[in-house]
């Protein structure tokens, strides 16, 4: 197939561009290369692209739309997968321009592109961040997930319900994706284990917010590349069961899903450290710290619906992806 794969320079997006050049897909991908963090990795994981014949690179901010436009109308793309976004929690609280623009007016370029160009499949990153002040365990798609306690968690929540209304009303297949906790080999430098691993490493105290009390649903890339490949096949038929008196908020009669995609393990952050600092071969201190304005005390993933609908399998444990990702950290910073 030709697919159109967006963020393509960003920690997911790169991943998911390369397992479907390997696997023989005519990819294209896209994206505007900003300074949200260093350049410098962005380009080198384009350059990891560039051995593909099948993999072309266009530099391109969503947010325009005439150039958006002319990009469908010039490739005549199969399906479309979305990572593009302004992603972090509490770059949202500076900058909450950043994330209209790419999380709001950049996807509705996208679909509008999808909709004037019969596109077959729209996959789209949301985030476990839109569950908020949601305290049912395991998060579930049933859930209700109109609390959201960031600008960003509210950006995806709301790109959810404006690709809902584009496959209501122009019958647009769109698949929704909400990440758990992506870790692994070219991970962004503003996530935890490159901060943790800098501090380790440079024997500083490693900030742990929240009094270390967290829990998350730590998932490797692979296992998160692996569920995006085989939802990009999947094209929802929609849910002819759909009820508007019990309404299901993770389907519905139109050809939309939502899923988890985590590794439904969540791990205490005082011990993903300890196993942090096991893969180093080092130990630091620990500097504890209240929550945070913006982040959420756990997360926790059903994907039972991802496992039996789409055959969904993670299949790294914790430690072997921090033994994978340390092993990469050496290598790439040349510690």
């Amino acid at each position: 197939m030709k697919i159109l794969v967006t963020g393509a320079a960003g920690f997911i997006g790169y991943h998911v561009a390369k397992a479907l050049c390997q696997r023989g897909d005519e990819v294209v991908g896209i994206d505007n290369l900003n300074d949200y963090y260093d350049v410098a990795l962005k380009q080198a994981r384009l350059a990891q692209l560039e051995p593909f014949d099948n993999f072309e690179f266009v530099k391109m901010d969503m947010a325009i739309r005439p150039a958006m436009a002319q990009l469908f109308a010039d490739r005549k793309f199969d399906r479309v997968i979305n990572m593009a976004a302004q992603a972090g929690v509490r770059y949202s609280l500076q900058n909450p321009d950043a994330y209209i623009d790419s999380n709001l007016v950049g996807f509705t370029n996208l679909l509008e592109g999808c909709r004037h160009h019969d596109i077959e499949h729209l996959v789209y990153a949301s985030s476990s961040s839109v569950y908020g002040a949601n305290e049912s365990m395991p998060f579930s798609t049933g859930d209700n997930v109109d609390h959201p306690v960031s600008l960003y968690a509210a950006t995806k929540k709301a790109g959810e319900l404006i690709a809902h209304s584009y496959s209501h009303l122009y019958q647009l297949p769109s698949t929704g994706l909400r990440f758990f906790t992506v870790y692994g080999p070219w991970g962004r430098p503003d996530m935890s284990p490159i901060l943790f691993a800098k501090a380790i490493l440079a024997g500083e105290p490693i900030k742990v917010f929240n009094y270390g009390k967290h829990r998350r649903d730590f998932t490797y890339i692979d296992d998160i590349v692996e569920g995006v490949v085989r939802c990009v096949d999947k094209i929802p038929p929609g849910n002819p069961q759909w009820s508007g008196i019990d309404p299901d908020p993770g389907s519905s009669r139109a050809p939309w899903k939502i899923y988890n995609i985590g590794n439904s393990e969540p791990v205490e952050l005082l011990h993903y450290i300890e196993l942090m600092e096991k893969a180093f071969g080092k130990s630091t201190s620990k500097e504890m710290l209240p929550l945070q304005p913006g982040d959420v005390e756990h997360t926790y993933a059903d994907v039972e619906p991802l496992k039996s609908e789409i055959g969904y399998l993670p299949s790294v444990s914790i430690e072997q992806g921090l033994e994978l990702f340390a092993q990469w950290y050496m290598d790439y910073y040349r510690v």
